[in-house]
């Protein structure tokens, strides 16, 4: 990509991420695809090919990238290993709380979640599955997006007052990912209400079509929500399963509240 002498893309170019931005994009490029070629990285970062040349070679001598010249392709580098296990770190989920949330998934015959509270969002910190209860689709350690639609993100809102959802939903939105996704704040704020009336927060085929999910808070010593434990399960399971899921569940996020206070203590 030709740059002008005050940085704004000449003509011809494509403005698909900012300047600064741009290797950060090529590394979620790569890890996406599971590997790939400069010419796959401009199609997509809609730059010229010297500029991703640069670019990576840029993130190939930090160790982020490797260059496999004869494959003619690029790959993610040793050094994000180092980011990687700085984040689990931080995120901090101990072998105690590993042990609540498998226990959760064995006993409930579901897929577990432990969620923590970081900033403004619920990012997901480790999940319990089988191939008999897999996750949904699309949460991974490290997830972070439509609080309005899933089970945990919802537990986190609900502690909001009004003035800080319309912060974090006003700058997030509240997108549609199903035909069930709330995307009402009203009809959220309603739902919000509930959930934090009855201490369960749910979603029934908001995030992925089919699955419902369920979330408790784990509290601080000062009743402060920070995090939740969830399950999940396909939709048609949950009337013959409800009346023992929930309860596992609440036991699940005392556990966890306990523990939490336990190691602030």
């Amino acid at each position: 990509m030709t740059m002008t002498s005050r940085g704004a893309p000449t003509a011809g170019e494509r403005p698909s991420a900012s300047i600064t931005m741009r290797p950060l994009r090529i590394i979620e490029i790569v890890a996406d695809r599971g590997g790939a070629t400069a010419h796959e990285i401009q199609a997509e970062l809609g730059c010229s090919l010297p500029t991703v040349y640069r670019l990576a070679q840029g993130l190939v001598d930090e160790g982020y990238l490797v260059h496999l010249k004869a494959e003619g392709r690029f790959e993610l580098g040793y050094a994000l290993n180092r980011l990687g296990v700085a984040l689990h770190q931080q995120l901090g989920t101990s072998p105690g709380m590993r042990r609540i949330v498998d226990r959760l998934h064995r006993e409930g015959e579901v897929a577990a979640y432990y969620a923590v509270y970081r900033g403004a969002d619920a990012v997901l910190a480790y999940v319990a599955d089988s191939p008999e209860h897999p996750r949904l689709s699309g949460l991974r350690f490290g997830f972070h997006e439509a609080m309005h639609a899933t089970a945990f993100g919802k537990i986190i809102l609900a502690g909001m007052t009004h003035e800080e959802r319309d912060g974090l939903l006003g700058h997030r939105g509240m997108a549609p990912l199903t035909p069930h996704t709330i995307t009402s704040r009203a009809e959220l704020d309603r739902n919000l209400d509930r959930v934090a009336q009855h201490g369960v927060a749910w979603e029934n085929g908001e995030f992925v079509m089919g699955q419902t999910c369920a979330a408790a808070a784990v509290r601080s010593t000062e009743g402060k929500v920070v995090g939740s434990v969830a399950l999940s399960m396909r939709s048609h399971r949950l009337p013959a399963r409800e009346h023992r899921v929930v309860p596992l569940l609440l036991d699940a996020a005392a556990a966890a509240s306990a523990l939490v206070r336990g190691a602030a203590a």
